[in-house]
């Protein structure tokens, strides 16, 4: 079963207006309040894209400062780290010359060591490992000498050139220091 609702207009008797009979719709006023809530609705959606495009606008300008503020960050991080790079390199070389002029020194301390017993081994051994030990003891005295005249760069030069014609030697160099290294380092922690 349904129920409809008819629209009757019914003259009013002392105004004479038309009025709407109880329990039917009027399809004018009806009209003038769905018309005025579109109206309110589209006035609504409009006020919303106006403020969804301010605050996009808004987004875009604070996203911008940020950028730009981190960018200025990062420029002046970058010049921190060029700056902290430069100074590393300088303590590094200065580092490095110290080191080569201790390992120099320390060379031509064991061939003057060497050549001063050289008589006891010409006493003990004979004359002819004498001369071996003058010998090593001039090499070593040539060896600080060349270690002196050569720059960090051209020793460090060498080491790669060196590395690169036998590397399996520059290997087993490498894992007999880190050995003795290890037995010398790890005997004090036991």
């Amino acid at each position: 079963m349904t129920n409809t609702a008819t629209t009757t207009k019914t003259p009013a008797a002392k105004t004479g207006t038309a009025t709407t009979a109880p329990g039917a719709i009027d399809t004018g006023a009806g009209n003038e309040h769905r018309a005025e809530a579109k109206t309110r609705f589209n006035a609504a959606v409009q006020e919303a894209k106006a403020g969804a495009a301010a605050l996009r606008a808004e987004a875009g300008e604070r996203a911008s400062a940020y950028r730009t503020q981190a960018r200025g960050k990062g420029d002046a991080l970058a010049t921190d780290a060029k700056g902290y790079g430069e100074e590393a390199k300088t303590k590094g070389r200065e580092l490095a010359n110290d080191g080569k002029a201790k390992l120099s020194g320390g060379i031509s301390s064991l061939s003057r060591m060497v050549a001063d017993n050289a008589h006891v081994v010409d006493e003990k051994l004979g004359a002819q490992y004498g001369d071996y030990a003058r010998t090593a003891s001039r090499s070593l005295d040539d060896t600080a000498a060349r270690l002196d005249q050569k720059s960090i760069d051209e020793l460090t030069e060498d080491g790669r050139e060196f590395v690169r014609k036998s590397p399996g030697l520059a290997i087993g160099m490498a894992a007999v220091a880190g050995y003795m290294l290890s037995r010398i380092f790890g005997g004090s922690r036991r």
